[in-house]
């Protein structure tokens, strides 16, 4: 149950404010083109009735007057317009949205809304989303139940459904490449249902398996955004704007929507960051991506920016002072005097791995044509082969385990950042040693692992709730009070679900305002949202200070 001395959701901000604004706008604009399509749906079928009656009509005149004989049918004519031309579908010029589509929207163009009557479905379900988890986790209408950690159920929960993924979701490759996409949406899957019940059931005793989890997505996000920059050399601003479009744009709104902070959902910052600095490291100096030297020294040059910015706590505190704004926390249930210390721990955590992984990306080549080399090998020395590189890397992770993963949690948090890259390299040639283990894996871990961002920041309010804005959540979203376990299915089903559209919402968004060729189109449809969103904030203060005055 809730604190009754809490006070659940806090005064409504501008922010908030703008957010309804531009929610009841959306909706309104929707609800236009919805109409203004059915409107013309129904015309068109009105037409070709009334054409198909006239046709029918003229046979049976040209039948009466001329038994025995065939006439050919009439052609049908073109529908005009009340002006005599041709009906013209209405054709979205790529000349950004302030010149062309904003404006007629915002006007209620019959032709605009209905054009873009996709994208502002999407623009609605995923508000709609938004304003769900308000009421949930900001207003009383929802109850909230307290945690309780039962590890039976924990892994009772986490093996189920393992074993209904390898029996009914097992997926085969193309062909067997080394750490392909399904494998590590496969990764990302399984590392994310045990993240999220860690926090569901409040597992402390696991702690130090999510501290290597959190690094394998790390991992990824160097490997993966190294793999892409060193073999597409796309370092356009549109593939830019949307990577920062998918990792922000949810937490973005449940900021403004919520009245958190950035730094609440750490993992979207974090991600930001080390894509940033990828992107970076690839980007300056392009001409050295051509040469092997050249990437040395920018591995060697990454490593160099981390160790002068993180080992120096001061040299840290210094560089990052002008965006404790952005990056600054507080959790009101545990006041820390130093707002920055949030964004220096959780970075702090996972700062060599993702340059570990952009190594990892870049001697992939290498080591898939040692691989493959292998597998070509007769059988014996195959076996062979495998066999003791296995046992290296059983041999190298139960040292890593009694040694190192053991410790008590602060304790094993000093040196997490230097050997985390133990088990995780260590998993990743256990998982890929056979061409088999390369060339299957898991469909429903792999399908979690599409929106494990989704899952990530919808956990905050949708399946877990804080009832107090900026701060962690203590609480269960409880739909079914005194059914534990029947309260954990129907609110996973619908946290979940929900998860995927947002999942889906944000792509078509994307798509909709972010061109990946069009620098443009994209500054002016950038330049429409940030004009447009001071406005909404601009509404949202006057209404706030009105109602403050009444």
């Amino acid at each position: 149950m809730v604190d009754q001395e809490e006070v659940i959701g806090g005064p409504v901000t501008s922010a908030q404010a703008g957010c309804l604004f531009v929610y009841l706008l959306l909706l309104l604009m929707w609800a236009c083109a919805e109409f203004w399509n059915w409107r013309s749906s129904r015309q068109a079928s009105d037409t070709h009735h009334r054409e198909h009656a006239h046709e029918e009509e003229l046979e049976v005149l040209v039948k009466e007057e001329n038994p025995g004989t065939e006439q050919a049918k009439p052609a049908i004519a073109q529908p005009r317009t009340p002006g005599g031309g041709q009906t013209v579908a209405y054709v979205q010029k790529s000349q950004g949205f302030i010149q062309e589509t904003f404006l007629k929207l915002i006007a209620l163009n019959s032709e605009a809304l209905k054009a873009n009557r996709e994208n502002l479905r999407s623009a609605v379900e995923m508000g709609t989303i938004v304003f769900w988890f308000y009421i949930a986790d900001r207003t009383p209408a929802i109850a909230a139940g307290p945690k309780e950690y039962i590890r039976d159920v924990f892994l009772f929960i986490f093996l189920v459904l393992t074993i209904v993924a390898s029996s009914y979701s097992i997926k085969q490759g193309r062909a067997p490449t080394l750490i392909n996409r399904q494998q590590t949406e496969e990764w990302k899957g399984w590392m994310q249902v045990l993240f999220l019940l860690y926090h569901y059931y409040e597992a402390r005793e696991v702690y130090n398996a999510i501290r290597i989890f959190i690094a394998s997505y790390v991992w990824m996000t160097g490997f993966g955004n190294f793999a892409y920059y060193y073999k597409t050399r796309d370092f356009s601003m549109g593939r830019f704007c949307q990577m920062m479009w998918r990792l922000n744009l949810l937490a973005l709104l449940c900021c403004l929507a919520l009245d958190n902070e950035y730094m609440l959902y750490y993992i979207c910052p974090m991600h930001t960051l080390y894509t940033v600095m990828v992107y970076a490291a690839l980007g300056l100096w392009k001409s050295g991506n051509d040469r092997s030297y050249g990437i040395w020294i920018k591995f060697i040059a990454s490593f160099a920016v981390v160790i002068g910015c993180w080992e120096y706590e001061k040299v840290f505190y210094t560089v990052w002072a002008p965006f404790r704004l952005l990056l600054g926390y507080t959790d009101p249930r545990r006041p820390n005097p130093n707002a920055m210390h949030e964004w220096y721990f959780r970075t702090g955590l996972d700062r060599y791995i993702w340059i570990h992984g952009m190594i990892c990306a870049y001697l992939h080549p290498m080591f898939e044509r040692w691989l493959k080399a292998v597998d070509d090998k007769s059988a014996t020395t195959r076996k062979s082969i495998r066999i003791a590189l296995g046992s290296v890397c059983v041999g190298a992770m139960y040292l890593w385990y009694q040694h190192i993963y053991t410790l008590p949690k602060l304790e094993y948090n000093k040196i997490h950042p230097y050997t985390s890259w133990i088990p995780i390299t260590s998993f990743l040639i256990l998982r890929n040693i056979t061409p088999s283990l390369r060339l299957h894996s898991l469909g429903l871990y792999g399908w979690l692992g599409c929106i494990t961002l989704e899952t990530y920041v919808g956990q905050y309010h949708t399946w877990l709730l804080s009832k107090v804005p900026n701060s962690q959540p203590i609480y269960l979203l409880s739909l079914l009070p005194g059914y534990p376990l029947l309260n954990f299915s129907v609110v996973t089903a619908l946290y979940i679900f929900l998860s995927h559209r947002l999942f889906k919402m944000t792509a078509v968004l994307r798509d909709a305002v972010i061109p990946h060729d069009d620098d443009a189109t994209l500054f002016k449809n950038l330049m429409t949202m940030v004009l447009a969103g001071g406005a909404s904030y601009l509404l949202g203060f006057l209404a706030t200070s009105i109602s403050q005055a009444v």
